[in-house]
């Protein structure tokens, strides 16, 4: 099946990204980090051919924001935005953090 979007990564998500591989690597080990890395990226590959599945991020939702969506890779959740034939990727968050304590700090924080 040919890819219909193309995946694009803010600056912050590959930062998200790195941290999240970097802490298993001290917690768990060198395996244990490319493991979750690979299981990271092979799911957002599959953003490229039906983005849309993947639902609005409930969070936002609730106040009104509809633009984002969310992969789940448990534990994580991969944060992005459709726009045109572009899948946006904006963060990569542990998902037994709570999300808006999170979006704060990296507000307030950059």
């Amino acid at each position: 099946m040919r890819d219909k979007y193309k995946i694009q990564w803010a600056p912050v998500a590959i930062s998200d990204l790195d941290d999240i591989v970097s802490y298993i690597a001290a917690q768990g080990g060198p395996e244990a980090a490319e493991r979750i890395y690979t299981r990271i990226m092979e799911r957002i590959g599959t953003l490229s051919v039906h983005p849309a599945r993947c639902r609005l991020v409930p969070e936002l939702k609730d106040i009104g924001v509809d633009a984002y969506r969310e992969l789940i890779v448990a534990p994580h959740r991969v944060f992005f935005r459709i726009s045109g034939n572009v899948v946006g990727i904006v963060g990569v968050l542990d998902g037994r953090r709570d999300l808006a304590e999170l979006l704060i700090r990296r507000t307030l924080f950059p």
